[in-house]
Order: structure tokens, then C-alpha cells, then sequence
């Protein structure tokens, strides 16, 4: 199973796209934990995800995030803006996917990209 955190200021705004990820996966027969918390429950809980999503609105905690990453298997990026302002949880579901097929250290990909 495949553990992912969105994180944006308290949680509250991503929750909705939340529950649109985990009906795309489940449409898909992926299987995922998916939660969404806010800035200081996730840098209390960053060990137990794979991926790590962050909200547009808080792309400024990027650096801080990378940093406390460092040396870890978890993935980050911020969800894609476009994806992210239409609820569209298919599209954020295949960047969910992109990144974890991804091999490497963890690097950013940023949802904004074309490849994403």
C-alpha cells in the first residue's frame, strides 16, 4: 500500500481533493492511503509516507520539506495547480503514480511541469 500526505495550512482545503484521489484509486483498483494534514501534523508524522503532497497555496514550504526529507526514500512535489483548483482526482492520482515509479533520492517534481 502506498502511503501519501497532502499537506496544505491546516489540511482543510485538501481533504476535498482527498476523497476524489481515493475514488479515482479506487476506480483503478490502486490501492493507497491517502490523508491530508495540516503543516504541523505532517512535520510530526513525515516518516510514515511515501509520497508527500504539497497544496499549491503552500508552495513556500518546499525547501523546509526537502530539507527534513533528506536522506529519506519519501517523494515530494506539489500537486499540480490546475488539477488541484479542479478537484481532478485522476490527474493527481497519475502524478501519485508517476512519482512513486520514479526511482531515485526523493527529488522534487513539481505538478506545475508538463511531465508531471
Amino acid at each position: 500500500m502506498l502511503k501519501v500526505m497532502f499537506v496544505c495550512s491546516a489540511g482543510m482545503s485538501t481533504s476535498l481533493l482527498v476523497e476524489k484521489v481515493k475514488c479515482a484509486a479506487n476506480e483503478k483498483g490502486v490501492d493507497l492511503d491517502v490523508r491530508a494534514l495540516g503543516e504541523a501534523d505532517a512535520k510530526k508524522d513525515l516518516a510514515q509516507a511515501d509520497i508527500l503532497l504539497l497544496g499549491p497555496q503552500v508552495r513556500y514550504l518546499e525547501s523546509g520539506f526537502r530539507k527534513a526529507l533528506d536522506g529519506t526514500a519519501t517523494k515530494l512535489s506539489v500537486v499540480d495547480m490546475l488539477a488541484y483548483g479542479r478537484l481532478d482526482g485522476e490527474k493527481v492520482l497519475q502524478q501519485i503514480l508517476d512519482l512513486a515509479a520514479r526511482q531515485g533520492d526523493g527529488s522534487l517534481s513539481h505538478g506545475t511541469s508538463s511531465q508531471v
